[in-house]
């Protein structure tokens, strides 16, 4: 029999099937991880199919040795396989590496086997007292131990001795066996409580699981109740034998996800994020792979968990941009769970309160079902949003960042015990550093960006690519001591609070406080424990999370992400000020929002204050109609990215007049061709240039599989290129 075997090194010259015979000594099923000869060495690889022939002219070779005792890739895996590749353009071995654990590759973690130890078979804890001299201390303290159950013997020994433990064994009193430990991830507690469902949230259960169609979106406004419904549509999926994948956008929601889900489905759960050790994810993947857990949850990776007969799958927050992976390989995280909601003739749920147009289009096409919750649960209301003028602010001689009113809020808030929340997307202390003399801006040597002062670890760093700086005492280019810092960050948001309200216990969640492993949960836990006044943080603290003591939210700089130059800007500004303004009054508390910004009349403002999504979907998708942007085209760009900057232009040039020479051939399949720079020209000593396309509707696959032709046929010797479909950052 022969293997066509895929080898486990991700250049495009090898990136295509190779045949091996499979020796007689060798089980082998496709799916299966292999160690074959390739070239002058030994390299790993994935089986990807069994034939009894083969077409190959030239000797083969054999196939040196499986390296699992279980079989890492399912079927379905392998179809989605031919299916990503061909469509996003990826390497095989790219795709292949998704849908294991990376350090499974090279051996790099196993399963951890230790000795566990019980009273032997047929022995009672009275019985082998009895057969125990007065002065065996250690040995009587072994068995008092194991009187309430098994132990690892690691444990016992160091505790009593690792001599006392043999000598029972020798002795028949006890039982050594190998087991496998499992490195189990922290869950923070959470009681199931019992709920009865609205008649809103049965008849959404009801629809999803018995409707017309497989694929809907869940419309709710924040606070209806969502998680409940997906805890009782999969409770059905297990029940009726099947599997199911929840998917959340932030790791930072994953543990509140995980302590319902673990406290209503107990050990049948397993948790899949890039948060976890090595060791926890790979013991996690294997539980679903053999079957011991049958409901995978975890941000965007676990959409390729490994398990079979899935009968559900759901994305909750499914407008958020974490769910579009933006590194090698690329892909779509709803595409993903299409194909596989098609393999497993099962649902797909999308919920939302604030949709992404591109979906909420299909739903009003009737490509899927759309499911409405118009009420928040027991009735409570939305929160009274008020819309605060910075530049009236200003005015009135307020030039700090902190309105008036926001501080008049926070007071009152904490006279009354209550939380407030206050979201900046911008961390650190000052976005830049100037010189006040001669205008230098302090950038980072590897990346055309500005560098971020942190004033606790008095460092400035990069934010691309991370690399910190010593904070100069004048500037480099003319010796001026006078320095300037831009605009602020969380850090200076909560140095500020302090000073202001300096009783209050104030908690910081941002990309710099939450480095370290468990710091999501911690800080989280510790703001529902009622242990700090107030939560300021970035865009973690603004999806999905559930405090019944928060009823003020402020939101500066409202207007930051409305004039960035993409198309996705009052989309985007619009979800995150709903998203955020969500976050109050979610229990039998009234909620404020106050909103700064310094352009109050903009439209998208005044339908967040409303909570009037389809006002704002109105107006949007017209907008996009006109100018010709996605829903209504299709935006392909062409990254090149090389060390030499000549490399990366040369390129590019290159491609560039293949694809006008094709928009010549094929102009109505065009709405526009460009080449440029990219915006941040160069990320860790790499220059970037881009390929803009905007794609008609009309033959777009066929098009699109033109443009993948002309980047796969150039030569890419010291440069790397990626093509992106609708990218989701610009930049």
């Amino acid at each position: 029999m022969i293997a066509r075997v895929i080898v486990d090194i991700s250049t495009s010259d090898v990136d295509k099937v190779f045949d091996y015979i499979i020796p007689e000594s060798l089980d082998l099923h496709v799916g299966d991880r292999v160690k074959v000869p390739f070239g002058r060495q030994k390299t790993e690889g994935f089986i990807v199919d069994i034939k009894e022939s083969t077409d190959c002219s030239h000797p083969m070779k054999e196939i040196s040795a499986k390296l699992d005792d279980f079989t890492p890739v399912l079927p379905e895996m392998i179809d989605l396989l031919w299916k990503m590749s061909r469509e996003n353009n990826l390497r095989l071995v790219d795709v292949l590496r998704l849908f294991i654990p990376a350090m499974m590759r090279g051996g790099r973690v196993r399963e951890v086997k230790r000795q566990f130890v019980t009273l032997a078979e047929g022995v009672s804890y009275e019985e082998a007292i009895s057969k125990l001299k007065a002065n065996a201390v250690n040995q009587r303290g072994v068995l008092s131990r194991l009187s309430e159950g098994g132990e690892w013997a690691a444990v016992l020994g160091e505790e009593f001795g690792f001599s006392a433990v043999s000598a029972l064994a020798e002795k028949g009193l006890v039982k050594v066996e190998e087991l496998t430990k499992r490195r189990r991830p922290h869950v923070g507690a959470m009681p199931d409580k019992v709920v009865t469902l609205s008649d809103e949230q049965q008849a959404a259960v009801d629809e999803i699981m018995r409707g017309k169609k497989d694929t809907n979106l869940l419309f709710g406004v924040t606070g209806s109740g969502k998680t409940e419904i997906y805890l009782a549509c999969i409770g059905e999926v297990i029940s009726a034998g099947k599997t199911a994948i929840m998917l959340v956008p932030e790791i930072s929601l994953t543990p509140q996800m995980m302590g319902r889900f673990r406290a209503r489905f107990g050990d049948k759960v397993a948790v899949l994020h890039s948060g976890l050790s090595d060791g926890e994810r790979y013991d996690e993947w294997l539980r679903l792979l053999r079957g011991d857990a049958v409901i995978a949850v975890g941000a965007r990776s676990a959409v390729f968990a490994p398990i079979k007969n899935v009968g559900i799958i759901i994305i909750d927050e499914e407008h958020d941009s974490s769910y579009v992976s933006e590194n090698n390989p690329r892909y779509v995280t709803s595409e993903v769970a299409e194909f596989r909601r098609a393999y497993n003739g099962a649902k797909l749920v999308l919920g939302s309160a604030t949709p992404s147009l591109d979906t909420f289009k299909s739903a009003s096409e009737g490509k899927m079902g759309v499911i409405t919750l118009k009420h928040r649960i027991n009735g409570t209301k939305m929160p009274k949003i008020e819309i605060v003028d910075m530049c009236a602010e200003i005015r009135n001689g307020n030039n700090g960042i902190l309105s008036a009113r926001l501080l008049e809020a926070i007071g009152v808030t904490l006279e009354s015990g209550n939380q407030s929340m206050i979201f900046l997307n911008r961390r650190g202390f000052a976005s830049f550093m100037i010189c006040r003399k001669c205008g230098k801006v302090m950038k980072c040597d590897d990346c055309d960006v500005s560098l971020t002062w942190h004033k606790q670890d008095n460092l400035l760093k990069c934010h691309y690519c991370g690399r910190p700086y010593i904070v100069p005492d004048r500037c480099p280019d003319c010796g001026e001591k006078e320095m300037r810092f831009g605009r602020v960050g969380t850090e200076r948001i909560v140095e500020e609070l302090q000073a202001r309200f300096p009783s209050a216990v104030l908690i910081r969640m941002d990309k710099d406080t939450t480095r370290k492993k468990g710091s999501y949960d911690e800080i989280l836990s510790a703001f529902r424990m009622g242990e700090a006044d107030i939560l300021v943080g970035t865009q973690m603290i603004v999806k999905g999370h559930d405090f019944p003591n928060v009823t003020l939210v402020g939101i500066l700089d409202a207007d930051m992400s409305l004039y960035y130059e993409d198309y996705h800007s009052a989309e985007r500004t619009y979800q995150l000020v709903t998203q955020m303004s969500g976050r109050a009054g979610r229990a039998d508390k009234e909620g404020i929002v106050i909103l700064q910004t310094y352009s109050p009349r903009h439209y998208i403002f005044s339908f967040a204050k409303e909570n009037d999504y389809l006002g704002f979907y109105r107006k949007e998708i017209n907008i996009r109609e006109v100018t010709n942007f996605p829903p209504f085209t299709k935006i392909v760009r062409v990254l090149v990215v090389s060390e030499s900057e000549e490399r990366a232009l040369e390129l590019t040039k290159s491609m560039l007049a293949k694809v006008r020479s094709y928009q010549k051939e094929h102009p109505e399949r065009f709405v526009s061709v460009t080449g440029m720079k990219s915006p941040v020209k160069r990320i860790e000593n790499k220059y970037r240039y881009q390929i803009l396309m905007r794609l008609t509707r009309k033959e777009e696959q066929e098009t699109l599989t033109a443009v993948y032709d002309i980047v796969n046929a150039e030569e890419k010797k010291n440069a790397s290129v990626f093509v992106e479909i609708n990218p989701q950052n610009m930049n």
